[in-house]
This record gives structure tokens, sequence and C-alpha cells, in this order.
């Protein structure tokens, strides 16, 4: 368990039974059969790979035969494996389903994003995508209307989630327009701005949370570019509506998170951060992220404790989400976070969270640890809000839809997942508890 560093007095001990018992014992049994189950191919290397290979060639045929949604029987095999696992539904009932049962287990909240992907076939990019004599490209009709039906989806996947949620919002989905101006890093087309700005307005009626994923380093730059665009406008109050995704494999995120913070302080606004290790590891330039896993660790905790420890300085507002699987990162934000908090010092807004599926024992000692925090300490109001709240990340869509999505989190994960022996004999040990008590 996470050791609490608070210096007010426990006005009541934790039970035998609450200290003994296993993180995982708040997952439903036929989860963790489940979990114990995928996590063993995830960290057998032999057995991960040909698993890659399906789910690839899932994600990507043409093939009616290998089209979950045509084919029953796929259908229902992918839903009764990995579907179920991490996936919220296919519909609005499953997706409010799901998000109950997560909550119910305790935790503060979730990340929902619609996995649906935006794809013009040859035929409509050739009729479409026109190069301009000017140059730069002329948009037919049925660009404009990606983006409608991108922003429907969006809106839709929002009306699901609740006070304090994520949206979590993929800019490639809203089709070409997206990703030309965002690659060739011009401002955000105008079509694409009203779409956004009324997303966001929506999010603040919610009052839930936006946050907009990572892309690859073609990409990048320009959202980045948006993204400080939508904080500044909506990022007030002290407040953090929109987060922005640094990704600390690359050699220039702690240029990118200053360049943030220095911004906002000047113009008055407040920053909102995912912070990950990186998501397309497979596709980047080399020369552009660290040489070791060791050092993006290192890059990533340092950035970590910069934004917890206001060493840069006076930092202006600052909300913090870890999106993590890395149990040491995770230890060493709370217990500073926790010092600064009991001392009464400035520090970032912070929150977890993990993917639905992976990495239930961090995620469960979250959740144990914002209950313990919240329920054995004689808390003032301010503190009690700032204990770090535990989220699950999850998408919904069609079997065939959330396909591409799970091939990416696998493809991103691979590296982590063949070191994950440990979480299996975590799994194990609770199954045992549960059968011979």
């Amino acid at each position: 368990m996470l050791r609490q560093v608070r210096t007010p007095r426990p006005i009541v001990n934790a039970s035998k039974q609450a200290k003994q018992a296993s993180a995982l014992s708040r997952l439903p049994t036929k989860t963790l059969l489940r979990s114990l189950v995928l996590t063993s191919i995830m960290s057998n290397r032999w057995a991960l790979r040909p698993s890659l290979a399906v789910l690839g060639c899932l994600s990507e045929t043409k093939s009616k035969l290998l089209n979950p949604d045509r084919n029953i029987f796929l259908n229902k095999l992918l839903r009764w494996t990995v579907y179920n696992h991490f996936c919220a539904g296919v519909d609005r009932r499953e997706v409010v389903r799901s998000v109950e049962g997560i909550k119910n287990m305790g935790y503060q909240g979730v990340i929902l994003g619609y996995a649906k992907e935006a794809v013009l076939d040859a035929d409509e990019a050739a009729n479409n995508i026109i190069p301009s004599a000017a140059g730069g490209q002329q948009y037919g009709p049925r660009c404009y209307e990606m983006i409608e039906e991108w922003k429907n989806g969006t809106l839709q996947t929002l009306r699901m989630l609740g006070l304090g949620d994520f949206l979590a919002l993929k800019l490639t989905g809203a089709g070409p327009i997206s990703i030309d101006a965002m690659r060739a890093q011009k401002p955000i087309p105008e079509a694409l701005k009203k779409a956004l700005h009324e997303i966001c307005e929506e999010v603040a009626k919610k009052r839930s949370r936006l946050w907009l994923d990572a892309e690859q380093q073609p990409l990048q730059p320009g959202l980045d570019e948006w993204a400080i665009s939508l904080m500044r406008r909506f990022n007030r109050n002290g407040k953090a509506l929109v987060y922005n995704t640094i990704q600390t494999y690359l050699k220039n995120s702690k240029a990118n998170v200053d360049r943030h913070i220095t911004l906002a302080a000047n113009e008055g606004w407040a920053v909102g951060i995912k912070l990950v290790r990186g998501a397309y590891i497979e596709h980047e330039i080399r020369s552009l992220i660290h040489e070791t896993k060791e050092d993006t660790d290192r890059n990533y905790d340092m950035i970590v404790d910069m934004l917890l420890s206001q060493s840069s300085g006076n930092l202006p507002p600052t909300a913090l989400f870890l999106a993590t699987h890395n149990a040491t990162s995770t230890e060493k934000a709370l217990s500073t976070h926790r010092q600064r908090v009991a001392n009464n010092q400035p520090t970032a807004f912070l929150e977890c969270g993990q993917v639905q599926g992976m990495a239930d024992e961090l995620s469960c000692k979250l959740v144990h640890n914002y209950e313990t925090s919240q329920q054995g300490y004689q808390l003032s109001a301010d503190k009690a809000a700032a204990v770090p709240r535990a989220f699950k990340c999850l998408v919904w869509g069609s079997v065939a839809e959330c396909m591409g999505y799970l091939y990416r989190r696998a493809i991103e994960s691979r590296g982590a997942a063949e070191r994950t022996s440990h979480m299996v004999d975590a799994l194990k040990q609770e199954l045992k508890r549960r059968v011979f008590g």
C-alpha cells in the first residue's frame, strides 16, 4: 500500500483485514480471470507476437469475413476476449453501464473517447482533395461532412460522462482538413475551430474536462499550437478545462512543458498537462527520442517533480494528469504531492489514470490511497479536495471500430507488457485468496 506521510494523526486505524487484502480485491471475479489470461499472454513474448499480428490484421482488413461487425462469430469471440475487457461498449446503454461499473469499484472518474476514425477511401480522396493552383489543397463537401460527423460523435460521447470526467479527443479523427493543417502547422481551420469551440463550451457546461490525445511528430508541433490556443481561451479563472498531452520519450518534451508554462504565466491562463511516456515509439524519428528507457523515465520524473515542487519559479495554475502504468513514477509523484499539501506548500493539481483492463494493481492502489486519505485523516476541505483521484481510460464504438485502438494500445504497451510477470503473480495470488480464503 502507498505509505501515508501526512502530519495529522489518523482518527481511525485501518483494520487488519484491509491491510492484508490484496489491492486487486475490488475487481469482479470475471474481470480478474480475464485479466489473468490476457496479462499472461502479454507478459509472454512468444504468445504476444502472434496476438499482435492477429490484432493488426483485424484492424486493417478489408475482408467482410474478417470484419467483426459483419462476422457474427468473430464479433462474439472478440467481445468475450479483448473487447469487453478494454472497451466500454457499442452504444449508450452499454457505455453507461460500463462507466457505472468502474465508478462503483471506487474510481473517481473515467476518460472516454470515441474509437471511430474518419477515413476517406481512394475514390473519395480523389474527388474531395484537389491540389489548388496556388498551392495547398481544396476540399470537397465530404471533407467538411467528416468534421461534422466527428463533432457529433464527440458530443454523443460527452453526454455519457459526468461531473469531473474527461472527454478524450483525437483531432486526426476530424479528417483530412485537420490532418493537413496540423502537418503544415497552420492555424486551426475555421470549420474545425467552430466545432472545437462548440465542444469546449459543452464540456464546460457539463463540468467535465477535455484532453487532446498526442499525435506523431509530423503532426504534434501543429497540435501543440492548437492546444495552446484552446487553453488560452478556455483555461481561465485558475481552472484547466483543456489538457494537452506531452510525450516524455521526446528529447524536447521538457522544453515543450517550459513553453506551455511560460506562455500561461505571461498571459494569465491555467496549464493542463497529461504526461505520458509516449504513444508512437514504433513510428517516430529515432533521433527525436531518448536513447534508453531509463533516460525517458528520468525525464518523466523530472518533469513531474518540477511541476509538483514548483521548482521552475512562480508557476501559473497547473493541472497535471499522470497517464502512466509505471508504479515507481506514480509513487514518487504521490509522495511529493502529499508532502507539499501537508506542509501548505504550492503544488499542481494532481490526478492519475490507467487504461481500462491494464495495470489494475496500480489502479486499485490509487483508489485505496484516495479512500484512506479521505476517510482516515482529519483534513481541511482544501486538503481533502487535493487528494489525487484515480481514473480509468476507455473507448467506445463497434467492435470493428475499436480494433485499431486496441492494436495501437497493444503496440504502445508492448515493452511494458513483456515486463509484467509480477502482475501475473499478483493476479494469481488474488485468485488463490478467493478460492482458498
